[in-house]
């Protein structure tokens, strides 16, 4: 179905049942703010199914901070483990409404978040939110590319006597290693994130499952579960409760963002929303659980508590397994840092310059911002320089920080999307310098600007508290609200102005008929 006329120089936009296509034209094909890879996907390269969708989520959230969860609603936040066991499932069910709504318009334009998100922000404006998703991701690269190394250093020390003599220097090599093995798959396309994903899914469930069933022996289930809280006596727990959901919440919020760079490959809405649904909240409960499950059994397994399951792997007195588990583990690293933290920041990269920013300088240029955040932590290992902070406080730091900063923008879109656009969009318009998206949306930049801004009054003054801790709901909610007010008087006042122009038109066709 033709949605407009097509010739050399005009693009087009073709309906293929439930989804849209561009036929690109001079038009945009010549505009600064299109390159092929930032281009809609076309129908026959929707080839993602409800297993694809759903073994990318048990691919990213099996990974070491998905373990470590438990410990820190119960350390950081004062909830028992049962409390951050319930806690962390509602948080995944929460956060499955963003993550659904914002790869609606993902699975039916094909378009990737950054051009999603010029229909609400403009297309310069959007770099503004890119900016901040691509920081955060390169964040979370390397972190996670540091966890990728310590296994692959644990790995090779089984293998060869002689590299466990290297200490952190083996783990900067692992770094690197793990670094390169990344930004290859992304380099290769999507089909090989899909199919890394859909091999890795089963693996890590077998894995984690077996995992469960060593430490099962050595641990009372009901005791664990009975683990009081160390929050302060008689404190209400409903502070405690609602500061460690908007953290849990936080950790997807960065995907809950840029859900569109997965669901334009996805061959239905219908395949996104169960994929989603199915592979989410259960595996993020399973792997917090057998995280609180093994810290717990670690004192009996190895003789000292130990939060990190690589470092407890690695202390099991066997080579055969502990090779087998950090093979395991550096997959479920990868499957994880390749779709989580290196997709999104090459896109958002692009935006800035589609022209000479392509998907491979943008997948480099994550890699480079990774390695420059970690550059601390590398250095460390190298006995180079002595600090005192931990990965872990770094990206526990982050949880509730972040998501005071994405929640607006993920409000923002939804509004966007659904309410303001009804969605609609003009899919050649998203790619014109000139078009109807063109420049900066004020409506945008304002809903986002005043929940930031109340985030570092919050922040430096104290005033607000409230409105931080509970970042990620409020930021949210305060970005929809002020956008869908802003973005409906523009649209009043633009229809008064066509409709002005309209009139105008028709006064001065009547004054030269009378003339």
């Amino acid at each position: 179905m033709k949605m407009s006329n097509s010739n050399l120089n005009s693009s087009s936009v073709v309906q293929v049942g439930e989804f849209y296509e561009l036929e690109v034209g001079k038009d945009v094909q010549d505009s600064d703010h299109y390159n092929e890879d930032m281009a809609p996907t076309s129908v026959k390269d929707r080839t993602w199914n409800t297993w694809n969708v759903a073994a990318l989520w048990v691919g990213m959230a099996i990974c070491v901070p998905t373990y470590t969860l438990g410990g820190v609603l119960t350390a950081y936040f004062g909830l028992s483990v049962t409390e951050a066991l319930i806690t962390i499932l509602l948080a995944n069910i929460v956060v499955l409404i963003p993550l659904t709504l914002n790869a609606y318009p993902g699975t039916k334009y094909g378009i990737p978040f950054p051009v999603l998100l010029r229909s609400s922000f403009g297309i310069k404006g959007s770099n503004i939110p890119c900016m901040i998703r691509a920081l955060v991701a390169c964040g979370w690269f390397g972190i996670q590319t540091m966890f990728g190394g310590v296994a692959i250093h644990i790995l090779m020390s089984n293998l060869f006597e002689s590299w466990a003599t290297l200490g952190g220097t083996g783990e900067v090599f692992g770094f690197f290693t793990f670094l390169a093995i990344n930004l290859f798959i992304v380099i290769k396309g999507s089909e090989s994130i899909k199919i890394l994903e859909t091999v890795a899914a089963p693996l890590l469930l077998a894995v984690g499952i077996g995992l469960m069933m060593w430490a099962y022996p050595q641990i009372s289930v009901t005791e664990i579960l009975a683990t009081p809280a160390n929050r302060p006596e008689g404190a209400s727990f409903w502070g405690y409760f609602f500061g460690g959901l908007t953290a849990m919440v936080g950790f997807w919020a960065t995907l809950s963002l840029n859900i569109p760079d997965f669901s334009r490959y996805v061959k239905s809405q219908k395949s996104q929303i169960a994929g989603q649904i199915i592979g989410l909240p259960a595996t993020m409960f399973f792997f917090s659980a057998l995280g609180v499950v093994l810290t717990a059994a670690s004192t009996t397994l190895v003789g000292e508590t130990i939060s990190d399951p690589i470092n407890l792997i690695g202390k099991i007195d066997s080579p055969v397994w502990v090779v087998i588990a950090m093979v395991m583990i550096i997959i479920a690293t990868l499957s994880t840092n390749t779709a989580a933290n290196v997709v999104s920041p090459t896109n958002d990269f692009q935006n800035l310059a589609p022209k000479k920013i392509s998907q491979t300088r943008g997948v480099l240029l994550t890699g480079l911002l990774g390695v420059l955040l970690m550059s601390w932590e590398l250095l460390k290992k190298l006995g180079w320089i002595e600090s005192d902070v931990s990965v872990e406080a770094m990206y526990t730091g982050w949880l509730l920080g972040y998501s005071s900063l994405l929640g607006p923008i993920a409000g923002i879109m939804v509004v966007d999307y659904f309410i303001i656009k009804k969605q609609r969009l003009e899919l050649a318009e998203l790619y014109k310098s000139e078009g109807i998206y063109g420049g900066f949306n004020k409506a945008g930049l304002l809903a986002f600007g005043i929940p930031v801004t109340l985030t570092l009054i919050a922040i430096t003054t104290g005033m607000f508290s409230w409105f931080y801790q509970f970042g990620w709901f409020t930021g949210s909610i305060m970005g929809g609200v002020v956008y869908f007010i802003a973005a409906s008087k523009q649209q009043a006042e633009s229809s008064v102005g066509i409709q002005q122009t309209a009139s105008d038109a028709s006064e001065l066709k009547s004054l030269r008929n009378n003339a």
